[in-house]
């Protein structure tokens, strides 16, 4: 059996035993939108759960978007083509619009990306800036959420008149779903906030996790953070497995999220008859699967899936290395994943980035997690708590010869984009 995994931006075609695979996990289909400018401009006029967005920029001065950073795949510069009249007309200058990267802990977006993320004329034409969350006297301290997370927002975006946001509803490891409140936090919240918000109190509860919102203590904390800085519009867009705007919502923070939500609940969720031995994934492509960091969610999409001692076989380019300096640290200072567990319980340690790590832990503890990459070096994948191996091929003819001939195998091509389960 052929099967292409999303790998880079061009994909990776692997060859699997037909006689094993039990079932490649795929997305409900969905028809594109035959003019989604069109659909979006229509959506601006008539929202869920507020009024027009002309009716609410007219007569505000300064208005702030937040963006995605590079990311996520989020068609901004389609959504800003036909949201940015709407302000202008209502009088609101170009020289009074912020565009403003919601980076969270990530790297900033410069050059090349911004074109990117945002199309080359309006990242030439609009000032655009980076959020940058280690620098805590660039927001906005609004107190503590009700679980006592301390609440730092960047500045620029709490204090504009008018705030909007641009996002993608996809599955989210933890937080169930992204877009939504996620613009705000964690996109731009300080490390201060994201430390707590991130933290094994939130993280280690049994509905952190994706397509989970009922319970879920991240969702329900970055919303009440999110509803306490303040955010008047949101554009979501819903994409199929080929990148294709396939539905939009618009208005309201929570209600239109809600609504985009229910919507992809009902595309990205397959099943598997009963837990399988092997699990091919991916971290679905560029630009997810451009660092270790984020290719781990490839990796816990594919936990409720595999037996306890099985294998998660992970295809990913991994073309910018392992992630952040303080992710990279966290490997050179715990030599276990059982000694990380202990020391992030505790009091005295923490590192940026390491609810990553927390993550990956998961999925470590139930199987094998077995990486096939260009972007970094077996010695180098050796160190970072998985097995290296040349090609999905390789590894799979492994675990054949490990667990047997009549081993079962699932197959995730778009990996975290999925939900995948058992039923």
């Amino acid at each position: 059996m052929r099967v292409l995994l999303d790998y880079g931006r061009t994909g990776l075609t692997v060859e699997l035993p037909d006689r094993n695979v039990v079932k490649v996990l795929r997305y409900r289909p969905a028809e594109p939108l035959g003019d989604p400018g069109s659909v979006i401009r229509d959506l601006l006029e008539s929202p869920i759960g507020c009024r027009p967005l002309r009716e609410l920029a007219a007569g505000r001065r300064t208005v702030c978007i937040a963006v995605c950073d590079i990311t996520r795949p989020v068609p901004n510069g389609l959504i800003l083509q036909q949201l940015l009249p709407v302000l202008h007309e209502a009088g609101i200058r170009r020289e009074d619009v912020l565009i403003l990267v919601a980076t969270g802990l990530h790297r900033p977006n410069l050059g090349r990306e911004l074109e990117e993320i945002l199309g080359p004329e309006i990242s030439r034409d609009y000032r655009v800036e980076n959020h940058a969350g280690e620098r805590i006297e660039e927001h906005a301290y609004l107190g503590e959420s009700p679980r006592g997370v301390p609440i730092h927002i960047d500045r620029r975006f709490v204090e504009a008149d008018l705030k909007i946001t641009l996002g993608l509803i996809e599955p989210h490891f933890m937080a169930g779903y992204s877009g939504g409140r996620k613009l705000i936090c964690p996109g731009l919240a300080a490390l201060e906030t994201v430390r707590a918000w991130h933290s094994p109190r939130f993280l280690e509860h049994p509905n952190a996790r994706a397509g989970c919102l009922e319970g879920n203590p991240v969702h329900e904390e970055n919303t009440w953070i999110a509803r306490r800085a303040g955010c008047d519009f949101i554009v979501n867009v819903v994409l199929d497995e080929k990148r294709r705007v396939v539905h939009a919502v618009a208005g309201d923070m929570e209600a239109a999220f809600a609504a985009g939500a229910q919507i992809v609940e009902g595309m990205v969720r397959d099943t598997v008859p009963e837990p399988v031995d092997i699990v091919v994934t991916s971290s679905a492509g560029y630009p997810l699967d451009a660092t270790f960091y984020q290719s781990v969610k490839g990796m816990v999409a594919a936990e409720p899936i595999v037996k306890p001692g099985g294998t998660v076989i992970l295809a990913a380019e991994i073309s910018e290395g392992i992630g952040s300096p303080e992710f990279q640290r966290i490997f050179q200072e715990n030599d276990s994943l059982d000694g990380f567990l202990r020391r992030i319980t505790g009091d005295d340690y923490f590192r940026m980035d390491q609810w990553q790590l927390e993550e990956m832990a998961k999925v470590r503890k139930k199987a094998e997690i077995v990486v096939v990459t260009q972007g970094l070096s077996p010695e180098v994948l050796g160190k970072l708590f998985v097995t290296p191996k040349a090609s999905v091929e390789e590894a799979v003819a492994d675990c054949l010869r490990r667990y047997g001939p009549d081993a079962t195998i699932a197959v995730m091509p778009k990996g975290p984009y999925l939900i995948a389960s058992v039923g």
